[in-house]
């Protein structure tokens, strides 16, 4: 009994210290565009599905909504209207770095916004997608997971400023294709780069090897020693002499 009760007032404790502001959740909307909706046997409710994937975002989000007035048809009807949008709450504590570019992995909740109004999620799950699907960006997953349970409802409240900045600029398919194409000229560029680089000292080489080698002074014979430019009157006289002598 001793053990429930300390257990219980450590999870206060936890969820108190949260709530003073020791977490603070960020926000990034998403387009309803890169929303995709289906039919479920429940009435009112769809299933939806957002899947990101350009840096620093590499996950799907998968769950149900349920619309304001119960009607999953308005919520179609919102989603090719223009209407409808997806606010996602993150921890940005632990991004993970791959190939130089970092990916934020601490999810912890999402919301989808019918005219401006909060629906109803029910059995949100989080799945990361490569390059961040591996086992340490999973466990900064899980820890962002339950770090947010313990913020309770974020939809609203000292959190609604935060949410209505994010709203007002939500990320659509034109600024993802617009990332990519980003990336993937700076990685072409960084590949010519180095192409260039490789180039360069192969044709160096090939020029030293073009060069005319230096031809090697030959050693003075003992028939020309005394011959050598560089000795002094004196000298060639005396190596004369000593030649004569052998």
């Amino acid at each position: 009994m001793k053990k429930i009760i300390m257990m219980l007032v450590l999870a206060l404790v936890m969820a108190g210290y949260a709530q003073e502001g020791s977490i603070k959740p960020k926000f990034q909307a998403f387009s309803g565009a890169l929303l995709k909706l289906k039919n479920t046997d429940k009435p009112g409710t769809l299933k939806f599905s957002l899947k990101v994937d350009v840096a620093p975002w590499a996950f799907q989000a998968i769950g149900e909504v349920r619309s304001p007035t119960g009607d999953a048809e308005s919520i179609r009807e919102a989603l090719f209207e223009g209407d409808l949008y997806a606010v996602l709450a993150y921890i940005d504590n632990s991004p993970v770095e791959v190939n130089g570019e970092e990916y934020q992995v601490g999810l912890f909740d999402i919301m989808l916004y019918y005219d401006d109004e909060p629906t109803t999620i029910r059995n949100l799950k989080f799945k990361l997608l490569p390059p961040v699907d591996d086992d340490w960006s999973k466990s900064g997953l899980n820890d962002a997971l339950s770090s947010g349970s313990l913020l309770g409802n974020i939809w609203g409240g000292k959190y609604e400023k935060a949410i209505t900045k994010a709203s007002a600029d939500p990320m659509d398919k034109g600024k993802l294709k617009a990332l990519k194409r980003k990336k993937s000229a700076a990685s072409e560029e960084s590949e010519v780069s180095v192409s260039e680089k490789k180039k360069q000292r192969m044709k160096d080489m090939a020029d030293e090897e073009d060069q005319p080698k230096k031809k090697k002074k030959k050693k003075a014979s003992r028939g020309d020693e005394c011959d050598d430019p560089g000795l002094t009157p004196k000298e060639k006289k005396r190596c004369l002499m000593m030649k004569k002598k052998k």
